[in-house]
């Protein structure tokens, strides 16, 4: 059996986290939650930041006891020593990154077709089929890519931050005014929150990682937080420019601030930018599904043959071809807010599986070697995940029956998989 290559520092996995948050939902979202938050829509930013940073810690913890491949699967196993309840959670991971990747691929479709006049689900299809070429190719290639696409995708955003602040003729903004109160920010506290999703992806590549019990406690958190700054000045920035009113009603409200300050030429420069930064999530959200997929396969999750290391790359290509296929599939559905709500549901309900973790491994595993170590504790009880459990199963509760739905079906079919794989693992011993 093959292992995966170590090729992965501090400063790459910190890109690789900024790029997995920076992604579509800034671009795309952004708008309707201006239309829930009005000029407060910098406050949900916030909110989405302490949130993450809450579970970034927990982590960052977990991450430095098991620095696995199959990181929340192998948390939850090695946590309550029950196999089903770990699976649910991978089978989670799993299945949203290949949703996630197939919807935002059609993002990509619809801003490619501003340039060349090309069916977004072909453009979504072809792109799909590059990236996971590239992920194929190897982990060091892939994280020179995500590199390079997230400082353009970052500079963009610096840009946007920069015409905001400067702009001659700022709109009249009180930032702490809703057009629905106190609720409308929480709604799109929810909402936004897909922005932030991702920086849990990094732990999943953490066998190709150098050094992963100290460099990936370190990336996440560098990740959330420079990523949660750029939010907020985001945020703060395009209302100077743009009224919340208009800004909720448009399709690609970063690339109209953009244009108010620069000119068509700025809309056009912006709308490249924006596909670079989609490009880059559907990059990394691939990467790392496929690794959730091998690393639960070689733990006799799924079957074998998703297991397999191509002996020249040294990445798992079935699960890479795999996770590709199922994404494309997903690629002829989906639209963007209602996957943003399917993939944040199942995201709230693995933080609060990971938060748990950290609270159980304490008491059960008081000393096992930890290289980091959540902060504020009384004695062994850890304050702040019992922060993000608490937070996450209120955010669970915030969505539409319709998303929820949607949730426990994927948990269902979840179920039924493992009893059936479950039972033929039995009867072939």
């Amino acid at each position: 059996m093959f292992e995966l290559k170590r090729g992965m520092g501090l400063f790459h996995l910190t890109m690789y986290g900024v790029g997995l948050i920076l992604g579509a939902g800034i671009y795309v979202l952004i708008g309707e939650a201006t239309g829930l938050a009005g000029d407060s829509v910098w406050i949900a930013f916030v909110l989405g930041s302490i949130v993450a940073l809450f579970a970034g810690l927990s982590y960052a913890e977990l991450s430095s006891i098991f620095p696995k491949a199959s990181a929340e699967y192998t948390f939850i196993k090695n946590a309550f020593k029950n196999n089903f309840l770990a699976f649910i959670i991978g089978w989670l991971t799993a299945i949203t990154s290949m949703i996630t990747a197939a919807t935002v691929a059609l993002g990509f479709g619809g801003y490619f077709s501003e340039f060349l006049n090309i069916p977004i689900t072909i453009s979504a299809i072809v792109l799909i089929g590059i990236l996971s070429i590239i992920n194929f190719i190897g982990i060091r290639e892939s994280s020179w890519t995500n590199t390079i696409f997230t400082i353009i995708e970052v500079a963009g955003l610096i840009l946007i931050i920069i015409i905001g602040f400067t702009i001659s003729e700022p709109e009249q903004v009180n930032y702490f005014e809703s057009p629905t109160g106190f609720t409308g920010i929480i709604i799109a506290f929810v909402l936004i929150f897909f922005a932030f999703v991702g920086f849990e992806d990094m732990v999943n590549v953490a066998e190709e990682v150098r050094n992963p019990k100290k460099v990936i406690p370190r990336a996440i958190i560098l990740s959330v937080m420079i990523s949660g700054i750029i939010y907020v000045l985001v945020s703060l920035a395009i209302v100077r420019v743009i009224n919340w009113e208009d800004l909720s009603l448009s399709a690609a409200p970063l690339a109209d601030v953009a244009k108010r300050g620069l000119g068509t030429q700025g809309h056009i420069i912006f709308s490249g930018i924006a596909l670079f930064a989609i490009t880059n999530t559907v990059l990394i959200t691939l990467v790392a599904g496929s690794r959730m997929i091998y690393g639960m396969a070689r733990e006799k999750s799924f079957p074998d043959i998703l297991a397999k290391v191509h002996s020249k790359t040294k990445t798992p290509w079935v699960a890479i071809i795999v996770i590709m296929l199922i994404a494309i599939g997903f690629s002829f559905i989906g639209d963007i807010v209602i996957v943003a709500n399917i993939t944040v549901f199942a995201v709230v309900i693995t933080f609060a599986a990971v938060n748990l973790t950290v609270i159980v491994l304490r008491y059960t595993e008081p000393n096992i070697e930890r290289k980091f170590r959540v902060p504020i504790n009384i004695g062994k009880f850890p304050i702040l995940p019992m922060f993000g459990l608490g937070i996450s199963v209120y955010m669970a509760f915030q969505f539409q029956i319709q998303v929820v739905l949607v949730g426990l079906m994927i948990i269902s079919i979840g179920t039924v998989f493992y009893l059936l794989y479950e039972k033929r693992k039995v009867k072939s011993e």
